[in-house]
């Protein structure tokens, strides 16, 4: 753990943020690098982004780790959790211990989060202009609250979240939903380029991700185009699948 007052790290982070959005930048890898920042400024185990479709449903978008991630998705196959409350209501969600009391409010994702060994849960709300965009959910493998300064720098980081989707653009309904579709389809090409490079390089999915944004920032590439010419340019492909294994083993 690092001795640098937490403000200062807070700074930091906002500062490398904003930098980034200042520049070309790739959606999905920026929130991937605000949800790493958000487990390490707020001392939790794991952060997710989730994303509302123009239908409401709520997709994932960004995780720290495959725990997190599978317990994102576990509620929204249930409907149920932290981060599904926070969306509906548009309010913080956070529950220091999932307890019995816990339990009740969700009885199927307690059980659930306290096998992935999560004991706390929260969720902040992605919101712009009263337009809720999704949630920012953190989990903590001891119990604890957030705090007001807590909430304060989670709630910054969901901000910084929305700017990034909107990318600049004033948040009305006519902006928004180009938005957030083509986030979502970003996001479903590096999934699948993820299951691509898992299989080739017989590694797991966060370690081929690892590689995918390692790739993608060493060759100066956007993440999403990487995954894109992964996905969809047969002549592409093999080259660029030889060139990430000798990446890999060079590692």
């Amino acid at each position: 753990m690092t001795n640098t007052p937490r403000e200062e790290r807070v700074l930091d982070a906002v500062n490398s943020l904003v930098d980034s959005l200042l520049v070309d930048f790739d959606v999905v890898d920026l929130l991937t690098e605000l949800t790493e920042r958000c487990a390490q400024l707020l001392d939790v185990a794991a952060a997710g982004f989730l994303l509302a479709d123009p239908f409401d449903r709520l997709h994932l978008l960004a995780a720290t780790t495959q725990q997190a991630r599978d317990l994102e998705i576990f509620q929204l196959q249930i409907d149920q959790g932290p981060c599904v409350d926070c969306y509906l209501t548009g309010a913080p969600v956070s529950v220091a211990s999932l307890d019995a009391a816990a339990e009740a409010r969700w009885p199927q994702f307690v059980p659930e989060a306290v096998a992935d060994g999560f004991a706390s849960v929260h969720a902040v709300p992605m919101r712009a202009a009263g337009i809720v965009l999704g949630a920012l959910g953190l989990f903590g493998t001891s119990p604890g609250e957030l705090n007001q300064a807590d909430l304060l720098v989670a709630q910054t980081l969901a901000h910084i979240a929305c700017v990034t989707i909107l990318q600049g653009q004033a948040p009305t309904p006519a902006t928004v939903l180009p938005q957030l579709r083509a986030a979502l389809v970003g996001r479903t090409v590096v999934e699948q380029a993820k299951g691509l490079l898992r299989e080739v390089l017989d590694v797991s999915v966060e370690e081929a991700f690892a590689v995918l944004r390692a790739y993608a920032h060493t060759t100066g590439q956007h993440l999403t185009d990487l995954a894109r010419a992964l996905m969809t340019d047969r002549h592409a492909r093999p080259v660029l699948i030889a060139d990430i294994t000798r990446f890999t083993n060079h590692q």
